[in-house]
């Protein structure tokens, strides 16, 4: 049996990384460019250009500097915009609103990542994650809430039982001590998903309940 990659597999592989290098030197690339910066032989380059050129996923202008194509531009006007995309107003809106900032977070690899922070307009302290963070998914109300959003599974944590019961995971110095979180499950995503809220005060974390799961229900009215 053969071993190592398959070579129709690794061509893909190939012309995918020649992709996105040209997506990312948006004033075009010469073939001895995209070989330096893909690190793969010339000659390999010029036929996956030539390939990628023939059907429109890359165009090669006067100058002999090759580009992303027209093919990738309607291939990615096909595709559904993206949790975040749409998320991003809405929980921009909600972060005004309350005074605090909301996140997105949802389950990649194993684990509950930010993906997407709205700060408030208002100045003040505020408790907020950074994008790319990654936190535990049976800890914290945001992991939690997000892997409620999915279809229940045996042996699931007790927790994302009850917050997928309630719609809401409430937490308390889990994963940050004093720290209060609240989190609503965005179920109907290619990716689990929960929005967050999190301060040091009670009071604050319920008062903004309502607004949250309001939010969420707009937010789950766009999912496809």
């Amino acid at each position: 049996m053969p071993t190592g990659t398959p070579s129709g597999a690794q061509t893909l592989e190939r012309g995918l990384a020649v992709l996105r290098e040209l997506g990312r030197h948006t004033d075009g690339l010469s073939t001895a460019q995209v070989a330096e910066v893909t690190g793969l032989h010339r000659t390999v380059v010029h036929r996956l250009l030539v390939s990628l050129v023939g059907t429109g996923f890359a165009r090669r202008d006067a100058r002999g500097r090759h580009h992303v194509g027209p093919a990738v531009t309607a291939l990615a006007a096909s595709a559904p915009l993206a949790l975040r995309d749409l998320a991003a107003p809405l929980l921009q809106d909600l972060a005004d609103r309350i005074g605090l900032a909301v996140s997105l977070v949802e389950v990649e690899e194993g684990a509950a990542v930010t993906t997407l922070v709205a700060h408030p307009a208002a100045e003040g302290p505020q408790f907020a994650y950074r994008l790319g963070h990654r936190e535990p998914l049976d800890r914290g109300a945001g992991g939690i809430a997000a892997v409620a959003s999915a279809p229940a599974v045996d042996d699931e944590p007790v927790a994302v039982t009850l917050a997928r019961y309630a719609g809401v995971a409430v937490t308390h110095g889990e994963l940050n001590p004093g720290a209060h979180g609240l989190a609503v499950p965005l179920p109907g995503w290619a990716a689990p998903a929960a929005a967050t809220v999190v301060s040091y005060d009670p009071a604050v974390v319920e008062r903004v309940r309502t607004p949250l799961l309001e939010t969420a229900a707009e937010i789950g009215r766009l999912a496809p």
